[in-house]
């Protein structure tokens, strides 16, 4: 099974570790039934740094690209609950990938994430993606891992929401974004030491300096889990 829908929201950020406890709890009992609850919203799925900082990776599966800019759900993105309100600005480093799904095979949720940002170099994008549609394709089935999955921005025609506001500082972006899942951590790490070690990627098309973590699942749910 692939992502559920042509689009997804990816986000990462780090949380304080004297936030921990109440961000889930949080997360877990308000705001993903909140988004879940929105049409159009299919799954969320939180992770937290393999490595035990303060990392979080979020990603919500989406029907369409245009359930972003969709009147039910800015008006939560610009009427956030009281407890929202207070969690908005412990959300350090925000990175928000507005993002269409352009590659997906096997499945979105496992033991472990690695995900990888980063961007194409000016005229190789197709050569970039080529590669990375053939990895897609191919990660399912190895041993180790269960699914790939190839996402690219595009930032939505909408003004700053009163969530972005609270927290103070604009959100980055990454231009593709590669997620790859499995139960096996040895394999997800050999994988970022191979074909998504910074090398590979650069003869492949993209720029210099991809972004590559590593992620534990914490917490995932479609709307008929919360209802």
């Amino acid at each position: 099974m692939a992502l559920l829908g042509n689009a997804a929201l990816a986000m990462w950020w780090d949380m304080a570790t004297d936030m921990k406890a109440e961000f889930e709890d949080w997360h877990s009992h308000e705001h993903f039934p909140e988004r879940l609850g929105i049409p159009g919203f299919r799954r969320g799925s939180r992770w937290t740094s393999a490595g035990g900082g303060e990392g979080v990776f979020v990603m919500y599966e989406l029907e369409a690209h245009a359930v972003l800019s969709s009147s039910p759900y800015l008006e939560r993105l610009n009427a956030p609950s009281p407890w929202s309100t207070k969690m908005m600005p412990h959300h350090r480093h925000m990175v928000r990938c507005q993002s269409h799904v352009l590659e997906s095979r096997g499945a979105a949720v496992a033991r472990q994430a690695l995900t990888v940002r980063l961007a194409p170099e000016p005229g190789r994008e197709d050569a970039l993606r080529a590669t990375l549609r053939t990895l897609v394709a191919s990660l399912a089935a190895r041993p180790g891992l269960t699914g790939a999955h190839l996402l690219r921005h595009e930032t939505p025609r909408i003004a700053r929401t009163t969530e972005q506001k609270i927290r103070g500082n604009a959100d980055q972006v990454a231009d593709w974004v590669f997620v790859a899942v499995g139960y096996d951590p040895s394999a997800l790490e050999a994988l970022a030491g191979s074909e998504l070690s910074a090398a590979s990627l650069a003869a492949s098309g993209a720029a210099g300096g991809p972004v590559v973590d590593r992620f534990s699942l914490s917490s995932s749910a479609t709307p008929a889990d919360i209802a």
